[in-house]
């Protein structure tokens, strides 16, 4: 199930490329991601550094402009996908 959130985040691909960007809903196998300036391509293989968090490792899915789908290398861990989703949620519209 995804989960709304206001997430700001760091990625840097394997090649070194950085960007800052958010995360806007997650789930504990992946995320959806907007950058602010840094385009992926499906197959890319990144870190997603949440503030104040330890880096997730995972790979582009899907691109779709501006987003990007990640799947994690692991899934989070309940109880952290939980705390994340409870600090950073944001209200959707119906």
């Amino acid at each position: 199930m995804r989960r709304p959130v206001a997430l700001a985040v760091q990625c840097r691909t394997q090649s070194g490329m950085r960007d800052d960007g958010q995360i806007s809903d997650i789930s504990a196998e992946g995320c959806c991601l907007r950058m602010n300036g840094l385009y992926f391509r499906v197959g890319t293989r990144l870190i997603i550094r949440p503030t104040g968090m330890e880096g997730l490792p995972g790979v582009v899915r899907w691109v779709t402009r501006d987003l990007a789908g990640v799947e994690f290398d692991r899934p989070l861990y309940g109880p952290v996908l939980d705390h994340i989703a409870t600090a950073f949620a944001v209200q959707r519209r119906a």
